[in-house]
């Protein structure tokens, strides 16, 4: 059976070396880009962008619809609060009116 070997520094180097010059004549080896084809594609880069801008806008503006409703469903709300409290005031003024009546009565009566 045979016992592993491990590479000396010049075996490494040679082989890194070796790899580097492939990518490069791999790199050499691609045809050019057409000039048609880059502009194509850059046309579709800018209409993607444009995409995302109009996405980016409608979302924008939808988030301010929504903090809109939702500022008007706190005035509502508060609005309706105000009422209630302003309604439970006018309760308790009634209230202590009869409680003014009764009691002026009894007075007057002894």
């Amino acid at each position: 059976m045979a016992i592993y070997k491990a590479p000396t520094f010049a075996e490494r180097a040679a082989a890194a070396a070796a790899a580097r010059q492939k990518a490069l004549e791999k790199l050499k080896a691609k045809p050019p880009v057409d000039e048609a084809v880059l502009a194509a594609r850059k046309e579709a880069a800018a209409a993607r962008e444009a995409a995302a801008q109009a996405k980016r806008e409608a979302k924008k503006a939808a988030e301010a619809e929504k903090a809109a409703a939702k500022a008007r469903k706190a005035a509502e709300q508060a609005e309706a609060e105000k009422m209630a409290i302003r309604s439970v005031a006018e309760l308790e003024a009634a209230r202590k009116a009869e409680r003014d009546r009764r009691y002026a009565e009894r007075k007057a009566r002894k």
